[in-house]
């Protein structure tokens, strides 16, 4: 399969939030792939701490507008965009008032996970591949980085799976060191349900851990790539005994590294 168009679904993105594994990665695999004759498309939230001003982000008035009914509640879906000069690469933005306008990413000042982080997730999810359809652009696959994106492989198989859009995409599914303590809203099964995601193992959910939610999008996915040393050995080990293609965590030089990743995507 030739590799094209790749669509970025990334929880966190350097220089927008504090370099860590996943927010550099997340950089470097879209400039990398890019600059490997792929044509690619990065979405992020955007979050509250990150500065419109000095990052140059503005609204993309033709994409924005669209309300989204989340929780039975009307959200506005606002879309920015800003662009990165030294990997020349342009980030998309997932905006809401009511969802993203805290000057934290996930967790409050105690270090908690915010109380709403499903109904922020679905609404980042539902509204990215809205976006995706109005600019009519067909990615051939979707990596999904930060279990903040692992609604959409959902979204892809079980709601837009008749859109020509998305019909043939392949799923890429990072496991990374993002382990959240505890769980999702109680009624984050019911939610999804209410978003149309109908699939009888979602049981699974009814306990929503970080593990569960992780195991049950695996089965979603066509590829897994282990991007930390750290990433639990028990979903590698369960992406493994699911026939899942995965590529191992890589050290070393970087152009390797790239090459890899595409060879990866390639064979998918």
């Amino acid at each position: 399969m030739a590799t094209n168009k790749i669509l970025y679904v990334c929880q966190e993105i350097a220089p927008y939030v504090p370099e860590n594994e996943l927010s550099t990665l997340s950089l470097d695999l879209a400039r990398q792939m890019q600059e490997r004759g792929a044509e690619v498309r990065t979405f992020m939230p955007r979050y509250g701490c990150i500065n419109e001003r000095r990052n140059q982000l503005h609204e993309v008035i033709r994409l924005s507008g669209m309300n989204l009914i989340i929780n039975d509640n009307d959200h506005q879906l606002i879309i920015k965009v800003a662009s990165i000069p030294a990997a020349r690469i342009q980030i998309y933005f997932i905006d809401n008032d009511d969802y993203f306008a805290r000057r934290a990413v996930l967790r409050d000042e105690e270090g908690k996970l915010f109380e709403d982080n499903d109904d922020r997730a679905i609404f980042f999810a539902r509204g990215m591949l809205e976006t995706v359809k109005k600019l009519r652009w067909t990615p051939t696959v979707v990596h999904c980085h930060g279990w903040f994106s692992a609604i959409v492989p959902m979204y892809l198989k079980k709601v837009f799976y008749d859109d020509p859009l998305f019909r043939d995409v392949k799923i890429v599914l990072s496991l990374t060191e993002d382990k959240f303590e505890g769980e999702l809203a109680a009624n984050f099964k019911q939610k999804l349900e209410g978003e149309g995601i109908m699939d009888s193992a979602m049981k699974i959910l009814e306990t929503s851990s970080y593990e569960n939610l992780m195991r049950f999008v695996i089965d979603y996915a066509d590829g897994v790539v282990l991007t930390s040393a750290n990433v639990d050995s028990d979903l590698v080990e369960y992406a493994r005994s699911r026939g899942k293609k995965v590529l191992d965590y890589m050290e070393g030089e970087q152009k390797d590294v790239f090459d890899n990743y595409k060879r990866f995507y390639d064979e998918l």
